[in-house]
């Protein structure tokens, strides 16, 4: 199990909610802040294929490729997820294209679960268009999109108080401790 982490920031709250949400379950975690990624120009309808970009990107992708489920945890930026996970996403494009990660036939075997938290006037509401976003990312690569948390929290610890997305946090964690056991 992988989680990536989109925020600008650590220890935030959606970090606290993946924290429930994987309490006593094995996983990997990476923090896209951790690493060097950088846009990439759309190249995918020329001959040759995308300019290599020299930056971390394929240690996080062959980290990806690894696991089967994966966790995405994005604040809500904007009414849209970070930047960071905005970029691991684009970068979708040039690997699928490259025989090298085999990651078209990979990706159909993951099972995807996000968490997003966000303090606009209700980001339960406000938050669905990028779960909407998110499923047809999945969809376009036929990754199952499993389940989401939408929390509602602003300042540090702000998501404790949100009893529901607490709530469904526990309830993953021990959904994920039965299929690991």
């Amino acid at each position: 199990m992988l989680t990536l982490h989109g925020s600008s920031r650590k220890g935030g709250n959606s970090d606290f909610l993946v924290e429930e949400a994987l309490d006593g379950v094995d996983h990997t975690s990476m923090h896209l802040l951790d690493y060097q990624m950088d846009p990439i120009i759309d190249e995918r309808h020329t001959e040759e294929g995308f300019t290599a970009v020299e930056d971390d990107y394929e240690r996080i992708l062959k980290e990806f490729l690894e696991h089967d489920i994966i966790v995405f945890a994005t604040p809500l930026y904007w009414f849209g997820m970070s930047g960071q996970m905005k970029i691991f996403f684009d970068r979708w494009s040039q690997y699928m294209r490259d025989p090298r990660f085999r990651f078209k036939e990979l990706v159909k075997q993951k099972k995807a679960y996000v968490i997003i938290t966000g303090n606009s006037p209700d980001p339960k509401i406000s938050a669905l268009p990028l779960i909407q976003q998110f499923k047809a990312i999945f969809d376009y690569v036929g990754m199952e999109f499993s389940d989401y948390i939408i929390g509602q929290a602003n300042k540090p610890d702000e998501i404790k108080f949100d009893s529901y997305a607490m709530a469904k946090a526990d309830l993953w964690s021990q959904q994920f401790k039965q299929l690991r056991s």
